[in-house]
Parts: structure tokens; C-alpha cells; sequence
């Protein structure tokens, strides 16, 4: 039987914060054949796949309030660890967007939704920018199962977080 370790990060997503680096050590700390329980303001969709490549099996169960508790469960065999890394060799090539988002006033996870559904649109090899409020990990592997490349940082300000997606060719 699966031992389950309490994440609890509602307190983090009602001030505004971003919890990905609190789960993300969490599960660095497990055990062998540990699991995690999260607990959410929301169901988490996109760190559902996140785990999932991280060897994870999840049953996600609505709680009180439109809050969630989901449970990942390691599959037998973990994966190596995988890494999300841009692709930056060709960004002196990149045409300028042919979109541009502003995704600083939306909260999570309509930013993701709303830059997947413009990346849709692009056509090969055209780019779209977005100014969002914080970095979108969640985004970029769903960015990389789709074959867009990206690149990302956050601005001199260091408030607002810019994102360049470009479509396969």
C-alpha cells in the first residue's frame, strides 16, 4: 500500500502565488513508493501531465468549495528525471509575432489555456508573444508535446514574465 505524503498548497494559490516549486520538492523528497496528496483551490489539469512524465498515476477527487484533492501514485518504475529546456539556437531567426497576448490579468490556468488555443492558430513557423505575471511551467511541456519551440524570460522589470512560442515549420 502506497504511503502518501500531505502537500498542501491552497494557502500559496489564494495569495496569488505559484506553487510548482513547493510540489516539485516534495516530490524530490519522497521516498521510494511514496506518494504525494495534493490539495488545491482547483483541479490542477496541467500538473496532471507534468507527473504523469514524471511516472505518476493520479485519482483527482472534487472536495468542498470547488476545492480538489488529487493523489499521485508512482507507477512501478519511476522515470529519470526530465528536464524542460528551450530551444535558443535559432531565436535571431524568429519572425516578429503575429500575435501578441497580454495574460498579466488572468489568473491560472486561463493564461495556458488562452496561449495554447492563439499557438493553434499560428501558422508554420510563426510566433506569438505573451506578457504573463509569472513564469508558466506549467505550460512549457504541453508547449513541447504540441513541437512548438519556445523561449521565455522575465523582463529588466522583473515583474512581468515574456514568452515567445514559435509553431513548427
Amino acid at each position: 500500500m502506497t504511503e502518501f505524503i500531505d502537500v498542501d498548497v491552497r494557502p500559496i494559490l489564494r495569495a496569488g502565488g505559484e506553487p510548482f516549486s513547493v510540489i516539485m520538492a516534495a516530490l524530490e523528497d519522497l521516498e521510494p513508493g511514496q506518494g504525494l496528496r495534493l490539495y488545491a483551490t482547483f483541479k490542477p489539469v496541467p500538473l496532471l501531465a507534468v507527473m504523469a512524465d514524471k511516472g505518476f498515476i493520479h485519482s483527482a477527487q472534487p472536495l468542498d468549495g470547488g476545492e480538489w484533492e488529487v493523489l499521485f501514485t508512482p507507477a512501478e518504475a519511476k522515470p529519470a528525471k526530465a528536464t524542460v529546456a528551450p530551444v535558443k539556437s535559432d531565436f535571431d531567426n524568429w519572425p516578429e509575432p503575429a500575435i501578441m497576448l497580454d495574460s498579466r490579468d488572468l489568473s491560472p490556468p486561463e493564461p495556458m489555456v488562452r496561449i495554447l488555443a492563439a499557438a493553434e492558430q499560428l501558422g508554420p513557423g510563426e510566433t506569438l508573444s505573451a506578457l504573463l505575471r509569472r513564469e508558466p511551467v506549467f505550460l512549457f511541456p504541453q508547449l513541447e508535446k504540441r513541437g512548438f519551440h519556445w523561449l521565455g524570460g522575465f523582463r529588466p522589470d522583473g515583474i512581468s514574465y515574456e514568452l515567445t512560442v514559435r509553431a513548427p515549420s
